[in-house]
């Protein structure tokens, strides 16, 4: 017992112990493994039309100097829709 009574298993003046940082530890990669969960689960747009979304997005690729970037991804969903391409909602 401390001087005013206290365990001395308590974390004195807001110091954490070697318990609580395990405790806390395993809450947050409970966490991690509850969004990364979530995120597999979550349902997005996926083309229909395999062959022509390969072939907008191998001209994008050729259109921009930088692929991967907003404004080459906009002008491949533009142009696969006006190619007649459309989209379902599901996984991969």
């Amino acid at each position: 017992m401390g001087i005013s009574g206290e365990s001395l298993e308590r974390p004195i003046s807001g110091k954490k112990t070697l318990k609580n940082k395990v405790e806390l530890s395993t809450q947050v990669g409970t966490r991690r493994r509850d969004v990364a969960a979530k995120r597999k689960a979550k349902k997005r747009p996926v083309p229909t039309n395999k062959r022509l979304y390969s072939q907008v997005k191998a001209e994008a690729k050729r259109k921009f100097r930088v692929y991967p970037s907003a404004y080459a991804n906009g002008w491949l969903v533009k142009t696969y829709k006006a190619r007649g391409g459309k989209y379902r909602m599901g996984r991969k």
